[in-house]
């Protein structure tokens, strides 16, 4: 058998179709069918049960597949390991990077790592951790920029910083006069929150201690976006929470309505993750040494309190 042969069969795998599965791999349905059936006769085994729609794994298939991952892994292992020895940094490149995260911290690094590694080409998607944790181990990121810790076994973590907790209080708000505000001001009743799915918004519903089954209705929101949350807290609908790195666009008069927490302040860990196989570490590296240089002289607090990205049990 081929390590080509093998990524047919993961790809039948991945996506339970032959035809589908043909077109990611840029090959002819019949050409992908018969190099898998050629494996099929050599093991003496049936991979896939062809008789279920969408295809099905058989269970000696599964064991199969778990260990072609590893080898198409190893392989491409090699591939790196010259390329490091060469010096070389260049090659498509997969980031996949959270919501809360993507339009402050892309800006701050983009433009430098382009300019210091040309032959890099940065393909970036911004997803949910949730979609990133999935993709990494399924092979179609390199790595990932998210909240952390996220305990998981085959992902490695390497923090990039640390980013405090703003809390955002209009003029008309009893704690506007406040020069700096204490986690016990949080009234959870008030605090206008970014949609289920975001791991800032579990953050938040950790840093309350909330033992709520479910958020207020009146304050769900179908909106991503901290701006809304802004203009809403403007309107006099309550307060919110934002990353530290989001507040530095703000306009002057925004900024008056910034107040920070008093230490130990609550913060996100945001880190650098990848597979603990650690393919294209040689970009790995380089990503974080550039965004760690553009983040040191923004981000100036030390004394941070981690909350957790994951939502309470």
């Amino acid at each position: 058998m081929t390590i080509t042969q093998l990524q047919y069969v993961l790809a039948v795998a991945e996506h339970k179709n032959f035809t589908l599965a043909a077109e990611k791999c840029f090959v002819t349905q019949p050409t992908l069918s018969m190099q898998i059936q050629k494996i099929e006769e050599e093991l003496d085994i049936l991979l896939f049960d062809r008789s279920k729609k969408p295809i099905q794994l058989t269970d000696i298939g599964h064991k199969i597949v778990a260990q072609a991952k590893n080898i198409v892994n190893e392989a491409d292992r090699i591939h790196d390991i010259v390329e490091q020895q060469k010096g070389f940094i260049g090659g498509e490149f997969r980031l996949g990077i959270i919501p809360t995260i993507m339009p402050t911290l892309l800006s701050m690094f983009f433009t430098n790592f382009i300019k210091k590694y040309p032959k890099v080409k940065l393909i970036i998607e911004e997803l949910n951790t949730e979609e990133i944790i999935a993709k990494l181990k399924n092979g179609h990121l390199d790595a990932a920029i998210a909240a952390t810790p996220l305990h998981e076994e085959k992902i490695k973590e390497v923090v990039l910083y640390f980013e405090p907790f703003v809390a955002y209080i209009p003029e008309n708000h009893q704690h506007f006069e406040k020069k700096e505000i204490e986690i016990s001001d949080l009234n959870l009743d008030e605090i206008l929150l970014l949609q289920d799915g975001h791991c800032f918004r579990d953050g938040i519903l950790n840093l309350c201690k909330s033992d709520r089954k479910n958020d207020v209705n009146h304050f769900q929101l179908e909106s991503g976006s901290f701006e809304t949350l802004i203009k809403l807290a403007d309107e006099g609908l309550g307060i919110t929470l934002l990353p530290y790195l989001h507040t530095l666009d703000l306009t002057e008069k925004d900024q008056r309505k910034l107040k920070h927490f008093s230490e130990p302040k609550p913060a996100r860990e945001v880190s650098l993750i990848y597979p603990k196989s650690e393919l294209k570490i040689q970009i790995i590296d380089a990503l974080r040494t550039c965004i760690a240089g553009v983040v040191k002289g923004a981000i100036v607090f030390h004394d941070v309190a981690i909350v957790s990205p994951l939502q309470k049990k």
